[in-house]
């Protein structure tokens, strides 16, 4: 599924993320689906029917009728209530709760994912060791975040301001639009880089199945394995863990 014309159309939706997030966030619930039915029969084998999955940060609830179409049990936990009834949709099995402390019992999900939230997070990592928690033995770990010195690391501040650093593409933002952005480094967006995803990855029980960026057609996955070029050619990183036995 790594195409150049998937990177393409996907790159085309990031402009509807703020104007109109049902078109953006629809597509890209549909491409995670499909990578995460793709990883799964790679990495662990079959696919997503009857696999119990919990998406950590899920929002609204936008990915929702994709995992629904492959007959999952589908469950998402968010800590933001307002974020939970953004969209209006009804998600059968919708958890509030915090992605640094699960309200779940250990090794309960087949598949534990989570889509660009790590870089919302103080303390991502704690996150990944709480994913691996819930996670059953020989299940499936997804993380994938937006990597801050990337293209898109200051979301919708700028291509270039969070370059000369996140609090001036913070406050160029506000003097510009008269308002802060819904990102605000220093309290829902962080500096996360991708190495250290690729470290704290390593330095897990787990085994690591993949590292790859995730929007790259796959001739370029090459780049993830590059320390500092991956720092600003990356835009997003997916690290691929299975809990061992």
């Amino acid at each position: 599924m790594a195409t150049l014309r998937r990177s393409f159309n996907l790159l085309r939706g990031f402009r509807f993320e703020q104007t109109a997030p049902e078109v953006f966030y629809g597509r890209l619930a549909e491409d995670t689906a499909l990578l995460l039915e793709c990883l799964h029969a790679d990495c662990v084998g079959g696919g997503l029917a009857g696999r119990r999955i919990l998406d950590v940060g899920g929002g609204p609830g936008y990915f929702s009728q994709a995992f629904a179409a492959r007959n999952c049990g589908y469950v998402t936990v968010e800590p933001d209530a307002g974020e939970m009834a953004a969209a209006g949709i009804a998600v059968d099995a919708s958890v509030r709760g915090s992605g640094t402390a699960l309200p779940f019992r250990e090794g309960v999900f087949d598949v534990t994912y989570s889509s660009n939230v790590a870089e919302h997070v103080p303390d991502p990592w704690t996150m990944g060791e709480e994913m691996l928690r819930v996670t059953r033995p020989g299940g499936l770990v997804v993380l994938s975040y937006t990597v801050w010195l990337g293209p898109f690391g200051g979301h919708e501040t700028g291509l270039i301001p969070h370059y000369i650093g996140g609090a001036y593409a913070r406050d160029r933002y506000t003097r510009r639009h008269g308002h802060p952005p819904k990102n605000v480094f220093g309290q829902s967006l962080f500096d996360v880089s991708c190495t250290a995803g690729v470290r704290w990855a390593r330095s897990t029980k787990a085994e690591v199945c993949s590292v790859f960026p995730r929007y790259h057609p796959a001739w370029a996955w090459w780049m993830v394995r590059v320390p500092i070029l991956r720092e600003f050619v990356v835009s997003n990183v997916v690290i691929v863990l299975r809990r061992k036995q």
